[in-house]
């Protein structure tokens, strides 16, 4: 008789599937709560205690790690000396383990959670089963995921055992299971010690969807989303459109980066992970005008994200362009329902209250990644500096205010060009800052009189002011720190040009 040895905190179809294995010809070992759930569904089953001949003790701490178990599960069935041990010590063959661990994330996400709490929470016995079952796939299946339970019971009924490919992928999934469990607790515990930058990282990622290409449609691609996503793309819903691609899901982070910095009314609009419009006001309807506005060329095929719920008269709007997402933190009835008659266009809905939980970022380069934290430096009124005899009125320093915000998410070398809390001209990713100025005003063209500048790095050099001055940008804000600051500020004062320094630059690559 084969034997199966169960002991899952996941019990979602495990009496039905127990109930499938008894009635395969199975003899099933569990332990705790697991037995607990089986016996009273009338399932037959050996405690573990029968098996070691050794009670559970220290709470539950010391229960399966026996020779009895993994002398059971690590026999080698075609080494005689194997058997031979087995023999000797009367212990018997365990064919399958069905185990799934403490809920460690689950106690970890919870309020109030204690240290204590957690600790407690962390499995010793699960993954050395797992482990030990997976080690030994050639004869032992090992199951981790009740996904898999119909799969095996097929397999078992049509010829009497899995099969050697199925126990390979469940092992390879047993493995990757016990990673994922283990760097969660290694996270917690680093934090918890203080540790920054550790002498090596393992990360958990878990899988959203696959998708259909990559950047290109020659390269594969998936999405996998942090273990604690909070605020971000991986935690909205899909309400209408086809499947994201990887091209949307990277402008859509984009667009909710931004977002995330206003709390007014805002509406951003991004293409090719840089803002092409941003705008915010009273009203998301007046957001929506002025983020449009801003770049009624650039918008087209692009994604929007507003964070205020969708109005219908923002929604017929919206239905006048060719967009690839709309994200919103709901919809009116009406509104939704103008919209999705694009068949194609992605709606999304996204809790905009939620908190960006993960404060570190993580940059792949060839065999290697790079890790710093994320760019949420806050800049505040009391941190400006005005360097020129000058000083911005109220409402200039509001929309350089709102110019800075916007510019720490433009791809450097950035320049924004701003007036009247709308983004009027942007220019992203030139290898000098002038160009970058460039693009910026002769995007903004007659809307730079009276404009602010934002820039996200020092000027080098006065002749960004310079064109700044000849476009008619009455207020400017930049890190500052250049050794020819002096040039830039007298470039200013020249042209009745306010010059604000943050100390603070805000590089994107």
């Amino acid at each position: 008789m084969k034997r199966a040895l169960i002991s899952v905190s996941d019990k979602t179809g495990i009496v039905e599937f127990t109930k499938e294995l008894v009635s395969l010809g199975y003899e099933v070992i569990s332990t705790g709560g697991t037995k607990k759930t089986l016996d009273e569904a009338g399932v037959k089953t050996i405690g573990i205690s029968e098996i070691t001949n050794f009670p559970e003790i220290m709470d539950g701490r010391v229960k399966t790690l026996h020779p009895n178990v993994h002398g059971g599960l690590l026999c080698v069935r075609d080494n005689q000396e194997h058997l031979k041990a087995l023999e000797e010590n009367n212990i018997d063959l365990i064919d399958m383990v069905v185990v799934n661990l403490y809920p460690f994330k689950k106690t970890l996400e919870k309020e109030g959670t204690t240290h204590e709490e957690l600790i407690e929470n962390i499995d010793i016995g699960g993954p050395s089963m797992l482990r030990s079952a997976a080690k030994n796939h050639k004869f032992v299946t090992v199951v981790v995921d009740p996904k898999d339970y119909k799969k095996i019971l097929l397999e078992i009924k049509d010829s009497g055992d899995t099969e050697l490919t199925t126990r390979e992928e469940l092992a390879a999934k047993v493995f990757r299971h016990t990673a994922g469990y283990d760097s969660l607790i290694a996270e917690y515990l680093t934090k918890k010690s203080g540790v920054e930058f550790p002498e090596s990282i393992t990360v958990t990622y878990e899988k959203v969807q696959d998708l259909r290409y990559g950047e290109n449609p020659h390269q594969r691609a998936g999405f996998y989303k942090n273990a604690f996503a909070g605020y971000s793309i991986s935690t909205g819903k899909q309400l209408h459109g086809k499947e994201l691609s990887y091209n949307n899901i990277q402008d859509a982070n984009s667009a909710l980066e931004i977002l995330k910095e206003f709390s007014l009314p805002t509406v951003v609009a991004v293409k090719h992970m840089n803002p092409c419009g941003v705008g915010y006001g009273e009203s998301i309807l007046e957001a929506w005008d002025k983020a449009y506005a801003a770049d009624p060329v650039s918008i087209f095929g692009g994604i929007i994200a507003l964070n205020r719920i969708v109005t219908k008269e923002v929604a017929e709007k919206i239905s006048e362009l060719f967009l690839e997402i709309v994200i919103a933190p709901g919809y009116e009835k009406d509104a939704f329902e103008v919209i999705s008659k694009k068949k194609n266009i992605r709606i999304m809905e996204l809790d905009m209250d939620l908190k960006i939980k993960n404060t570190n970022k993580l940059t792949t380069v060839m065999d290697g990644v790079l890790i710093q934290e994320l760019d949420q430096k806050e800049l505040l009124k009391d941190d400006l500096v005005c360097v020129t005899d000058r000083k911005p009125t109220d409402s200039e320093l509001a929309d350089l205010m709102f110019a800075w915000k916007v510019v720490k998410h433009v791809k450097s070398n950035a320049i924004v060009v701003a007036r009247e809390s709308q983004t009027v001209g942007v220019g992203a990713g030139q290898m000098n800052r002038v160009g970058a100025a460039k693009i910026a005003l002769e995007q903004a063209k007659d809307k730079c009189c009276g404009a602010v500048m934002a820039s996200d790095a020092f000027f080098p050099m006065s002749d960004t002011v310079e064109m700044a001055a000849k476009y008619g940008i009455k207020a400017i804000i930049q890190p500052g720190g250049s050794i020819k600051d002096s040039l830039s500020i007298e470039e200013c004062n020249k042209n009745g040009i306010a010059m604000i320094f943050t100390g603070v630059r805000h590089f994107k690559h």
